[in-house]
């Protein structure tokens, strides 16, 4: 019985670091589901949060070593997408990686962090924090389920 609960955490992980990159994935489901199966709410937001903070450190990465010709295609985004989202970015500025976790425009947010460089460390902090947060909250909108 352990080893299906190490595949329960196993398979969150994979779908928060799969849900964090462009794959239409929802990582949510996959938690609810296991809070509502008496998983560890505790382990399961770590896990949930460690996942989906590396699957954007994927996309920071491709866009910090990645061609803007390659990270275009990737992201299916035209030159003057691509600079329009450039230009929202340095509007907002690094708070807007709060919002990392947005559907449709956390990713791209992520690849465009990497591509303009920012630092590291305030890329993991800000991340983190925005996913942390929307992982709690999936955890307390589960409660009010049941």
């Amino acid at each position: 019985m352990e080893y299906l609960t190490e595949l329960g955490y196993f398979g969150l992980f994979i779908s928060a670091f799969l849900a964090a990159t462009i794959l239409p994935m929802s990582s949510e489901i996959v938690l609810s589901t296991l809070l509502l199966n008496q998983f560890s709410p505790k382990h399961l937001i770590v896990v949930a949060t460690f996942g989906n903070v590396l699957g954007s450190l994927t996309n920071y990465g491709l866009g910090y070593w990645a061609s803007l010709s390659l990270i275009k295609k990737w992201l299916n985004m035209s030159e003057k997408e691509f600079l329009q989202a450039e230009q929202r970015f340095k509007k907002y500025g690094l708070f807007s990686l709060l919002f990392a976790w947005v559907p449709i425009i956390g990713d791209p947010l992520t690849v465009v962090a990497g591509v303009l460089r920012l630092p590291l460390l305030w890329f993991v902090l800000l991340v983190t924090l925005g996913k942390l947060s929307r992982y709690i909250l999936v955890y307390h909108l589960t409660l009010q389920v049941t």
